[in-house]
């Protein structure tokens, strides 16, 4: 059952998949919040686990940076894994003046400068979404667990080094309320496919404000996403038991 890029058997993934870039926060999570996490995949140093959180299956592996990492991996574990949900826990640049250092933002969508759609071949332009019940979940759950959470654009990029000083004002302007490297690939593989994503994202850093985190604080202290996101997966653990 291993793929180019997952070396496991199917039935080592639970159905949702927490999916932080840092393959060191992903074995943080393991070994903070899951019981009896077992290592099942290690290709390219990756780290996948799969245990049990409050008494659910859940696993969590590493995507790596940027949307052409994180779609192999999503397209492996949807095609070959039997994986539903798949909850990117990671960080993002602010780009808003309502949105601070530490808070959690939801990305209902994500607008992109990648040409990642264009394998689709349409004649416009694809809307990445979330899907919309893990959405609710996760603004509900973080509402009553009392986090500081927004709800709304992310914008994904393919530059970390953005050769236009202008381009945070320009995104910003329009309500984008983060920007990251992830979400718009992982919510288009997981609409190709029938799937569920949602990016859970802490603002590690802030592009108005020049606000930041350390890699050690992005690594091992942002634990309101961690354990939001595995709150999200236990409900969606339940209503998969229902059907």
């Amino acid at each position: 059952m291993a793929t180019p890029h997952i070396a496991a058997e199917k039935g080592d993934f639970a159905k949702t998949v927490l999916m932080p870039g840092d393959p060191l926060r992903a074995k943080f999570i393991a070994e903070n919040f899951l019981e009896n996490a077992v290592l099942v995949n290690n290709v390219r140093g990756i780290q996948g686990y799969t245990g049990e959180y409050r008494g659910k299956k859940v696993s969590v592996m590493a995507s790596g940076m940027g949307m052409p990492s994180i779609s192999i991996y999503a397209y492996e574990l949807y095609n070959f894994f039997g994986v539903e949900n798949i909850i990117r826990v990671g960080t993002a640049g602010g780009m808003n003046k309502d949105v601070h250092l530490r808070d959690i933002v939801l990305g209902q969508g994500a607008c992109t400068d990648t040409n990642f759609a264009l394998q689709y071949g349409l004649n416009g332009n694809l809307c990445p979404i979330a899907d919309f019940s893990l959405l609710k979940k996760a603004y509900d759950i973080g509402n009553e667990m009392g986090l500081s959470i927004h709800v709304g654009n992310l914008y994904s990029t393919d530059v970390f080094y953005n050769d236009d000083s202008t381009n945070t004002e320009k995104w910003s302007k329009l309500g984008v309320l983060a920007v990251e490297m992830e979400a718009a690939a992982l919510y288009m593989t997981a609409q190709r496919f029938g799937k569920k994503a949602l990016a859970i994202c802490t603002v590690s850093d802030h592009l108005l404000t020049g606000e930041s985190t350390s890699a050690e604080e992005r690594q091992t202290t942002f634990t309101d996403m961690m354990k939001l996101a595995l709150e999200v997966a236990l409900t969606s653990s339940f209503s998969e038991k229902k059907k």
